[in-house]
């Protein structure tokens, strides 16, 4: 199951998800970044270094994103 970037993310000035990925998955605009689902290998290694705590797992994401 792949990884979702919800809209928390939008205006964050910190990339670590983007550095520890194994699979350079993500992919930025100019607000926020995306998690290409092809390329997403689930390891998790974004869920815990994410400041804001944008990211979920595709299964766990809220309602409201």
């Amino acid at each position: 199951m792949t990884h979702v970037v919800t809209g928390a993310c939008a205006d964050c000035c910190y990339t670590d998800c983007v550095v520890v990925c194994p699979a350079n998955c993500f992919h930025a605009d100019s607000r926020m970044v995306y998690i290409d689902p092809v390329m997403c290998i689930d390891c998790g290694a974004c869920l815990p270094v994410c400041p804001v705590g944008a990211i979920y797992e595709e299964v766990d994401l809220p309602n409201a994103e």
